[in-house]
C-alpha cells in the first residue's frame, strides 16, 4: 500500500513558513522552453515530483534536461520530435501543456491523453477548438490527441469557459502564428501571467495578461530565457487555512498575498487576524473560528484546489457553512474521507453542508489527489487520537519537505513506510 502519514491530533501550527514556486506555473514554463531552440533556465522551481516528470516528458521529445535543487536548465534543439509518449504524459495531467508549443515549432503534435489527480474530467475540447482556429486539425486517435498545421493563423478565439489549460495551450500556439490572435474570455490566473511574462521574455508580444482578453501579435522566432518562478499560491492557502483551523500563528512567506485576496477575505470573516508583511502575509488566530461560506470559480474566485482546506476549516467551526463546487465535479470525493473523521457534512451536488463539531476524531483515510491528501493531513491535526492518511504519493506531488514542515511549526506528523505484513 506504500507509505502513510501518521498525523497525532492535538497541534497548533506554529512558525515561519516558506512557500517554494507555484506548481501550476512551473510545470507550463518548461513546456514553453519547447517554443525557442537553445538553453532556458528556469529558477525557483519547487522540488516535488511533477517536476522530473515533466523533465522526462520533454527528454522524450529531444530536450536536454537537467534538475538540481530549484534549477531546472531545459536545452532545446533544432529539430523536435513531435510525439508526446503515453509513459511520461499518463503520470501527470499537466504534461498536455506540451501540445500548444509542439504545433507551434513543429506544426504537428501526436500527445497522449494525461494522467494525474483524480477529480474529475478535463475535456480538451477547448485546446482542440482554439487550435483549429488559428488553422490546424486536430482530434483523439488511439488515446493521443493529434494536431497538425501547414500555417497557423491569427484568429478570434472565445472559450466557453476559463480554462487554465486552453488558455496556455492556445497561447503558446499563437505566439508563433502569422497575424494577431485575439483569446476572449481568457483564464486570469496569476500562473497565467507568470507564463506571458517568461513568454514576453522570449520575444513575445502580449497584451492583456491578467484580463480575460490576451491578444497575441504573432512572430516569427522566440529565443531563450531565464526566469523564476513565481510563489505558489495555493501551498500559500493551503498553510493559511491550516493556521486558522488548528487555531494557529503562521508567517507565511515567499507568495505575493495579493494572489490570495479572496482566501485571505474569508479568514478574517471567520475570526482570523491577517496583516500582510514585506515577505508574505501573517495569519493568527485566536479560539474557535466562524463557520463561512466558501463557492470555486475561476480566478480571481475562490479556487477549487483550496476546497478541501475550506472543507476541512469548516468542520470544525462555530455554526454551518455552505460549500460549493463549480469547477471539478468529483471533488467532493474528499468529504466522504472527511465523514470517517466524524465530520457532519452531507453532499447535494454540487453543495455540500457542513456542520462544524468541536473535535474531528482519527480514523484511516486516503487521498485521492494532491491536496486532498495536504487536507487529510491538516484534518488529522484538529482530530483527537492518531490519524494514518494513506496514498501520500499525491501529497509529494504538490508539497515539497511537507512532513519536515509540519514537524518544524510543531506538528506531530510521521512519515512511515509500507509494512509487508499490514
Amino acid at each position: 500500500m506504500g507509505e502513510h502519514f501518521r498525523v497525532t491530533g492535538g497541534a497548533r501550527l506554529v512558525g515561519e513558513v516558506d512557500v517554494v514556486g507555484a506548481k501550476n506555473s512551473v510545470l507550463k514554463l518548461m513546456a514553453a522552453a519547447l517554443l525557442a531552440e537553445g538553453t532556458t533556465t528556469i529558477t525557483n522551481c519547487p522540488e516535488i515530483l511533477d517536476v522530473p516528470l515533466m523533465g522526462d516528458v520533454l527528454r522524450g521529445l529531444g530536450c536536454e534536461v537537467e534538475i538540481v535543487g530549484d534549477v531546472a536548465t531545459i536545452t532545446t534543439p533544432a529539430e523536435l520530435n513531435h510525439r508526446a509518449d503515453f509513459a511520461s504524459m499518463s503520470k501527470l495531467r499537466a504534461s498536455v501543456c506540451v501540445l500548444g508549443p509542439l504545433v507551434a515549432r513543429c506544426r504537428k503534435a501526436v500527445v497522449a491523453l494525461p494522467g494525474g489527480d483524480a477529480i474529475g474530467s478535463r475535456p480538451l475540447d477547448m485546446h482542440q477548438a482554439g487550435l483549429r482556429k488559428l488553422g490546424a486539425t486536430s482530434g483523439i486517435e488511439h488515446g493521443c490527441v493529434v494536431a497538425e498545421a501547414e500555417n497557423l493563423h491569427g484568429a478570434q478565439i472565445w472559450l466557453d469557459f476559463p480554462s487554465v489549460g486552453a488558455t496556455e495551450n492556445i497561447l503558446m500556439a499563437a505566439v508563433l502564428a502569422e497575424g494577431t490572435t485575439l483569446i476572449d474570455n481568457a483564464a486570469r490566473e496569476p500562473e497565467i501571467v507568470d507564463l506571458c511574462v517568461m513568454l514576453q521574455q522570449m520575444g513575445a508580444k502580449i497584451e492583456g495578461a491578467g484580463t480575460s482578453t490576451l491578444t497575441v501579435h504573432g512572430v516569427s522566432k522566440l529565443e531563450p530565457t531565464e526566469h523564476r518562478v513565481i510563489g505558489d499560491r495555493i501551498v500559500g492557502a493551503t498553510w493559511a487555512l491550516a493556521a486558522v483551523a488548528t487555531r494557529g500563528d503562521l508567517h507565511i512567506k515567499g507568495v505575493d498575498p495579493h494572489h490570495l485576496d479572496l482566501v485571505l477575505e474569508k479568514l478574517r470573516a471567520a475570526g482570523a487576524e491577517v496583516t500582510l508583511t514585506d515577505e508574505g502575509f501573517r495569519v493568527v488566530q485566536h479560539g474557535r473560528p466562524q463557520a463561512v461560506d466558501f463557492v470555486t470559480l475561476p480566478y480571481p474566485g475562490f479556487a477549487t484546489d483550496n476546497q478541501p482546506f475550506a472543507v476541512v476549516l469548516a468542520t470544525v467551526c462555530e455554526g454551518t457553512s455552505m460549500i460549493t463546487e463549480n469547477v471539478f465535479e468529483a471533488r467532493f470525493r474528499f468529504i466522504e474521507e472527511m465523514m470517517r473523521l466524524g465530520a457532519d457534512a452531507r453532499t447535494d451536488g454540487h453543495h455540500a453542508v457542513v456542520r462544524g463539531v468541536e473535535k474531528l476524531s482519527s480514523a484511516p483515510v486516503w487521498a485521492s489527489d494532491i491536496r486532498a491528501g495536504a487536507g487529510l493531513v491538516i484534518a488529522g491535526l484538529v482530530a483527537e487520537g492518531v490519524t494514518e492518511v494513506w496514498d501520500v504519493f499525491h501529497i509529494d506531488r504538490g508539497y515539497p519537505r511537507f512532513v519536515e514542515n509540519m514537524q518544524r511549526l510543531g506538528a506531530d506528523v510521521q512519515r512511515v513506510s509500507a509494512d509487508p505484513e499490514r
